[in-house]
């Protein structure tokens, strides 16, 4: 299990149900939001100027009629499953953008590329002289990426041929 991958599919599942949540709660109203943000502000700079009880508490009152204007929970809790089912759309979409990449396999690097290049065009079978003359590998390249080809099992050599493993 690739913990990583599982960690971040998690963290955007639950993200994006949660911010549908919040879109849900209040009603799309992204600007009645900030309009009470603001509102919230200036009451904290009203009560910190030191006025008086009566002026915070009518400011306070209006903050919350703002609040009550703006919020649906009702809504919000209706549509919870639907906030679900976009985190969990999310989450998918998050696991196969990572898993398309871990599923592929690797290319293997330039020399090993030219290796095989060089192999198919051949038939499958080659000399490390054809390989140092057809490719821009030196001699000691050549044998270095052919040894590392034959332990991972792609090459096997006969002699002073060697062929690709299908």
């Amino acid at each position: 299990m690739n913990v990583p991958r599982v960690a971040v599919t998690v963290l955007a599942g639950m993200s994006a149900a949660l911010i549908a949540y919040s879109a849900f709660y209040v009603r799309g109203d992204t600007g009645g939001v900030m309009r009470f943000l603001r509102e919230r502000g200036d009451v904290r700079d009203l009560v910190a100027s030191g006025a008086g009880a009566a002026e915070v508490e009518a400011a306070q009152r209006d903050l919350a009629a703002l609040a009550a204007q703006i919020a649906a929970p009702d809504l919000a809790l209706r549509m919870l499953p639907v906030a679900l089912l976009v985190g969990l759309l999310v989450g998918w979409l998050v696991w196969r953008a990572f898993g398309s990449r871990a599923g592929s396999a690797g290319r293997g690097d330039v020399q090993e590329r030219m290796v095989l290049r060089l192999a198919y065009r051949k038939g499958g079978r080659f000399t490390l002289g054809d390989l140092t003359v057809s490719s821009p590998l030196s001699e000691e390249q050549a044998r270095t990426v052919t040894r590392r080809m034959q332990e991972a099992g792609r090459l096997t050599r006969d002699g002073e041929t060697f062929r690709l493993v299908r």
